[in-house]
């Protein structure tokens, strides 16, 4: 409180009264300190402008972050990351495609990586690149699409990748090394997983590139396996597109990204659905009919590699379900169930298996994941092709069985050594889908 002045006598307040003010303001500042940390603020970017935003955590390969944020986020947002071609870069992205104005449609979050290297291309190549958590580009994607999570209470389920030319390359190598992090994918002119790989420090492939690389279905699946050892989740969808003009990235690329994804997904190569959404393009969907079915591929008769025009997002949005406000559907509990009995002695047992195809359509080609108890050991086995022996294994299909029927059902076994822990399994997935069992 100020002094009062009467003349040129000055009165000042009564001692009692400072007493009480020093006490308040005592009990003021214990308060403050005492008050537990305030969570830390969403970040001030500015909306509906692009944004770089630095420091978002591991970044091997000095990647820069660019984002879009709309005006209008919905709740738990989406995120969609958006992957440039070879000499782009994350704002030439932004400004070259309709994923941002999309985003001011649907309440998405967009994430536009961009290349420093003097390639501007994407590290599809390297043995770090195309391994979980190997280093160099992956790493520092996954980094900005955990910073986006946790600083925009985004939905960690509905996250997306897209990419044209390297980035459609990077958006295959995306979900093999990190499939439980994306949903789902499109891949424009790409080529598939493992297939740019080099041991030389090279960023280029010839052989592939040309599209004289061929392997069998699970060979390419089995890249992308290896990716991520022990995974048996989900894993994401994919949508391919492709020209059959591509002079960078030739076409029989297309087909082996086909062989490889349905591999991955368990599912047929024969097209479960065919059409033309558009003149001169061929649609063909593997393992399902609807609009979100595991893989999806659009060929572009008579175009080249610059393939991508304006419209195509909104076809990439609803493969992934970002046109529908909500999540994209993903394949629930129930639709398989397993049996599984072990006939044990001192240190060895016979387990037998039986997979029920309960849901309404047919299974074709299957692979059983499941965790073998401590201990345990798979010798040799029958009915299907186990790997690995120890831990979390898998079991595929032999070419006389893969196929199952609704309501139908295929037996398989093993045989494995033991230490102790001689039951079987408790928990089973189909393609990824999580069984009942009993």
């Amino acid at each position: 409180m100020p002094a009062t002045t009467t003349g040129n006598a000055t009165r000042r307040p009564p001692r009692s009264l400072l007493v009480a003010l020093c006490g308040t303001l005592l009990l003021l500042l214990a308060v403050l300190l005492l008050a537990p940390p305030q969570a830390s603020a969403r970040p001030a970017a500015p909306t509906a402008a692009l944004t770089e935003v630095t420091d978002f955590g591991s970044n091997p390969s000095n990647l820069r972050m660019y984002l879009y944020v709309p005006d209008s986020v919905t709740p738990d947002p989406a995120v969609l990351v958006a992957v440039h071609y070879c000499t782009g870069s994350g704002p030439a992205m932004y400004s070259g495609t309709e994923y941002a104005s999309l985003a001011d449609r649907y309440g998405f979050i967009v994430v536009y990586p961009s290349v420093t290297r003097a390639s501007k291309c994407f590290d599809v190549s390297s043995p770090q690149a195309l391994r979980r958590d190997g280093g160099s580009d992956p790493v520092g994607i996954k980094s900005m699409v955990d910073w986006v999570t946790t600083a925009y209470d985004a939905d960690p389920s509905r996250v997306y990748v897209t990419g044209i030319s390297s980035g459609a390359m990077m958006t295959n190598v995306l979900l093999g090394v990190y499939p439980d992090v994306f949903a789902a994918g499109a891949a424009f002119a790409g080529v598939p997983f493992g297939c740019f790989a080099t041991t030389d420090g090279s960023e280029w492939n010839s052989a592939c590139a040309g599209g004289t690389v061929s392997r069998t279905p699970q060979e390419w699946g089995d890249l992308v396996r290896g990716a991520y050892p022990g995974y048996t989740g989900r894993r994401p969808r994919m949508q391919l597109w492709h020209g059959t003009e591509d002079d960078v990235l030739r076409y029989p690329n297309f087909a082996e990204e086909i062989k490889q994804w349905t591999d991955v997904h368990g599912v047929s190569r024969t097209p479960a659905a065919t059409d033309s959404p558009a003149t001169g393009w061929t649609r063909t969907r593997y393992g399902g009919t609807g609009e979100r079915a595991p893989v999806e591929a659009i060929s572009l008769q008579g175009v080249g590699h610059n393939l991508y025009a304006w419209g195509m997002g909104s076809r990439v949005l609803t493969f992934f379900g970002l046109d529908a406000g909500g999540p994209a559907p993903q394949p629930q509990p129930g639709a398989c169930r397993v049996t599984a009995t072990t006939n044990a002695w001192n240190t060895g047992l016979t387990a037998s298996v039986t997979i029920n195809n309960t849901g309404t359509t047919a299974i074709d080609g299957w692979r059983l994941g499941f965790t073998l108890p401590t201990g345990q050991a798979i010798i040799n086995g029958w009915g299907a092709t186990y790997t690995p022996g120890t831990g979390t294994a898998t079991a595929a299909n032999a070419a006389y069985n893969g196929t199952i029927a609704p309501n139908g059902s295929v037996s398989i076994g093993y045989q494995a050594s033991h230490t102790g822990a001689d039951g079987p399994p408790t928990s089973f997935t189909l393609n990824g889908t999580a069984c009942t069992t009993g």
